[in-house]
């Protein structure tokens, strides 16, 4: 937005920008002396195998260069990864330009009328056939796009002559949605009077959730309209300076104007959507001059502002966001139309979400009348060491079906009750969500087996001392060398070839990436890039799988245990999760008594896609137990343990299967998952239904 039509919203948007900033100068003043130490690229080691793999997968550099430079000399991992990344900064391939000059076409300068008048606005760019990413406080709102009309080719010719600009409408009816925190506005573009699509004619922005697409103090480009002028490229002196969870802060020339200018990397994929510069701030957050002065709202120009950075909303985030909305279904598929590294398939309805603890009554539904617990259902947790799963009323859901929750990994030394509201509390999310019936707590069976599992894998949980220094490396080592069965190294590497890692053994101009990363240490390192899971959690969460599946003492520990802490009657509503997933399979295969059924069985963040799991359990292979009528599973694409999933193509057809978009540091959170309300309704409708 140009600086005559500043709001009172984006006056907001620069006090959080430049807060964001200070709060996040302790990071940048570390990543600032990495770069006087002579570090090229500041990141973790996980992001940067990542960029270097995705470079290579798409075609960002060649491999005979990356052969090239690789053996040039002895260099250690990340300095070879470093050195693939660095061929691409500073020289680029002639298609460096043509590539560029399609992604421009996709920009477009927006106007508005006021007054009678035609007056520049800000800038938007295609991200599918039909729709356009700009800013919120560019079009906050449906009655504001009405208002305003698109000129593409706004831009001069490779003869430097104006070109003939080409308007567009919007179609806000069509679809219309924006974000105030993230500052965006998606819209959609009334067709041309031939019926052609705006994306048909100039092209689109394929918007990918993935990872590895930027690392810190690599080159940005931004193009759009600064000060509404025809379209305008910024190229050199541009870097990215620091990652936030949200934003992106980065170094180029923005003007007011480029604001919905979308941010791109080298490879012309679009990383940020561009919403404002950072202006340099006092301690009361008050916004200085470049004289150090405080700046004057209404008598300073802009120009006269100490910007200190700028800021865009990440397309992650963005891409996140839009997968949580709830949409009827012909808008969802207009989002599908974003094409598939967008993660916004039809059936990827869901997205991040604040999970309460405590069950939430909604208004359009009566929430359950709870029904008084018998004394002996309530088991208090007990002491550090000993601690016991909790009980539910055997009428708490008409007293013939009961609602089990078995955790996963590393829930040792946790209180079970506050494990259970905490699983309650989620699920009360997505029926909240999905205007249904909540559920009370104290009617939930809780088995728990945390402390015993611990216990018992006993050799396991040893580490080394070089743990603190490089915890998911030592980690790693430790679990491998003691793994007897080899299945550690098997479930670590099945899992990165799954989520895309070249597998070993194919000529390096083909697979390069693979020759570069190298082994178990690399898979590690893929999965954590490409997924949004902690490398130490994946480490640690495929530890409890290889001893559980390894070490009959520990499986058979673990059984025992859950099979204690269940119903003995009636039939079961069994939501599993992560290694419960697998304690879950082999509990309803081998230890239910035979009058039990399992109503549903719901698997969330699941590695039982993978063939190192399934060829271990109890018995062997993909045969679904006779006793479990129907199954739910939910799956996160950005969850490096659900990474086998989806199910089907495994296991044949399930009753449902979702694909779920969580937080990006949520991504295998059990919460998480049961706050969809696709999955929050399977369970209240196995629940509800009539007991055989």
């Amino acid at each position: 937005m140009l600086p005559s039509n500043e709001s009172p919203e984006e006056q907001e948007q620069q006090k959080a920008a430049a807060q964001r900033y200070r709060e996040a100068a302790a990071e940048r003043k570390e990543i600032e002396a990495k770069l006087a130490a002579g570090v090229r690229y500041p990141d973790t080691p996980e992001r940067i195998a990542s960029r270097a793999n995705r470079l290579l997968e798409r075609g960002g550099i060649p491999p005979t260069a990356a052969v090239e430079s690789v053996h040039a000399e002895a260099l250690d991992m990340p300095e070879t990864l470093e050195r693939v990344i660095g061929r691409t900064k500073d020289l680029q391939p002639c298609s460096f330009l043509p590539r560029g000059a399609r992604a421009a076409a996709t920009v477009a300068r927006i106007s508005i009328l006021r007054g009678g008048l035609e007056r520049p606005h800000g800038t938007g760019f295609l991200v599918s056939p039909r729709l356009l990413l700009t800013n919120h406080h560019v079009l906050p709102d449906a009655a504001t796009a009405r208002r305003c009309f698109l000129e593409f080719n706004a831009q001069v010719t490779i003869d430097n002559a104006p070109d003939d600009a080409i308007r567009f409408t919007f179609d806000p009816d069509t679809f219309f949605t924006a974000d105030r925190h993230l500052d965006y506005a998606l819209v959609a573009v009334v067709p041309a009077a031939d019926g052609g699509l705006a994306g048909e004619k100039f092209g689109w922005n394929r918007l990918s959730i993935q990872q590895g697409k930027l690392v810190q103090n690599e080159p940005v480009n931004v193009i759009g309209h600064p000060m509404g002028r025809l379209k305008e490229i910024a190229l050199r002196d541009n870097a990215l300076v620091q990652r936030l969870d949200d934003f992106l802060h980065y170094r180029t020339d923005t003007e007011p104007g480029n604001s919905g200018s979308p941010v791109f990397n080298d490879q012309w994929e679009v990383v940020a959507l561009h919403h404002m510069g950072v202006p340099n701030t006092d301690a009361q957050g008050r916004i200085l001059r470049k004289d150090g002065q405080l700046w004057r709202s209404g008598i300073d120009s802009d120009d006269t502002v100490d910007y200190v950075s700028n800021e865009g909303a990440r397309t992650s985030s963005i891409l996140k966001h839009l997968a949580a909305l709830p949409l009827d279904p012909g808008r969802r598929a207009l989002l599908a139309e974003m094409g598939p590294e967008s993660g916004l398939r039809q059936d990827a309805v869901a997205g991040p979400v604040e999970t309460p603890v405590a069950p939430v009554v909604p208004a359009v539904a009566p929430a359950r009348t709870p029904t008084p617990a018998p004394q002996e259902a309530a088991t208090a947790p007990a002491p550090a060491g000993t601690r016991v799963g909790l009980k539910a009323p055997m009428n708490a859901f008409g007293g013939a079906r009961h609602l089990v929750f078995l955790h996963g990994r590393s829930q040792q030394g946790k209180d079970p009750e506050v494990l259970r509201r905490g699983w309650t509390g989620g699920l009360n999310h997505g029926l909240t969500r999905a205007g249904l019936r909540t559920v009370d707590p104290e009617h939930v069976w809780f088995p728990y087996y945390g402390d015993r599992i611990v216990e018992v894998i006993g050799q396991h949980e040893a580490l080394p001392a070089s743990y603190a220094d490089a915890p998911a490396v030592a980690a790693l080592e430790a679990f491998a060398a003691r793994s007897e069965q080899g299945t550690y190294e098997q479930l670590v590497m099945e899992a990165a070839v799954l989520a895309g890692m070249p597998p070993n053994g194919q000529e390096a101009a083909e697979n390069i990436g693979s020759t570069i990363v190298g082994s178990l240490q690399g898979a590690l390192g893929w999965l954590a890039a490409k997924t949004d899971v902690d490398a130490l959690a994946i480490a640690t969460v495929f530890r409890d799988v290889d001893a559980y599946l390894s070490d009959q003492t520990v499986r058979e520990a673990v059984l025992d245990r859950v099979s204690e802490e269940i119903p003995h009657e009636g039939e079961l509503v069994l939501v599993t999760h992560s290694l419960g997933t697998v304690v879950g399979m082999d509990l309803v295969a081998n230890r239910l008594p035979p009058s039990m059924k399992v109503t549903l069985l719901v698997t969330a963040g699941s590695p039982l896609g993978m063939n190192a799991v399934t060829s271990r359990l109890i018995p062997p292979g993909t045969h679904r137990p006779r006793v479990v009528r129907e199954w739910v599973n939910a799956w996160c694409p950005t969850d490096a343990v659900a990474i086998g999933c989806p199910l089907e193509p495994v296991w044949g057809k399930l009753t449902e299967e979702h694909a779920v978009v969580n937080a990006s540091d949520r991504a295998h959170s059990i919460e998480e998952y049961l706050a969809h309300p696709e999955v929050a309704t399977a369970i209240d409708t196995f629940l509800a239904r009539p007991t055989n």
